[in-house]
């Protein structure tokens, strides 16, 4: 598995682009809210003659979802997020107003995603693990094969996602990232949504949130 890493946005938001050898690619949270992270973005997908098949939410917060509608065009890609976060996915117009960003509108979901659900991309596979707290549909993504872990907000290097948003949950968030995220091998790199990468192992022996 190959991963991009981009920092988009005013949020300092993470988006990942992740392909196989075959070129086949997911983009996952695209925050590129600016020309000029655009193009970042376009050229990286173009100059590794890569082939988008889908834009892939963790959840559905204003910071990760600032690009889809510039994918969507350029790449002319599906979007899939968890449907309990649909409610702040519609609602994005509004957000980014709050936050003296400019969307127009955004693309309906074609795909609803949920808990156990494998997500092919080539060679590779994403399995779809659900831990609501951050968020009702909050979602992460895990390479068995490769131990890799996209989790958005959900956990940080030394932190977990904030629970005081709409929707937030703290004892569902903390329950649900040590039933399904820590028992992941060690080894497992994490990717988060905001922050340097980290692992498993170094967030069950080092997280003051766990």
């Amino acid at each position: 598995m190959k991963i991009k890493s981009f920092v988009f946005n005013s949020f300092q938001e993470n988006t990942f682009v992740v392909h196989d050898a075959s070129g086949e690619a997911f983009i996952i949270d695209p925050g590129c809210s600016t020309p000029d992270e655009e193009k970042k973005l376009r050229e990286y997908v173009v100059e590794n003659h890569l082939h988008p098949l889908a834009v892939v939410l963790t959840h559905g917060h204003i910071d990760h979802i600032l690009g889809v509608p510039f994918c969507v065009n350029e790449w002319h890609v599906p979007v899939w997020i968890h449907p309990a976060d649909g409610f702040l996915y519609r609602q994005a117009v509004a957000y980014a107003q709050i936050f003296g960003l400019t969307i127009s509108s955004m693309p309906d979901p074609e795909r609803m995603l949920d808990e156990g659900e494998v997500l092919r991309c080539g060679e590779e596979c994403l399995e779809v693990l659900h831990v609501p707290g951050h968020s009702p549909g909050g979602i992460a993504l895990y390479s068995r094969a490769g131990q890799v872990l996209f989790p958005g907000d959900i956990l940080f290097s030394g932190s977990i996602g904030r629970s005081d948003l709409p929707g937030g949950d703290h004892q569902l968030l903390v329950d649900g990232i040590r039933r399904k995220l820590l028992v992941l091998p060690e080894s497992t790199v994490v990717w988060p949504g905001h922050g340097p990468s980290t692992t498993i192992g170094e967030e069950k022996t080092g997280n003051p949130y766990l």
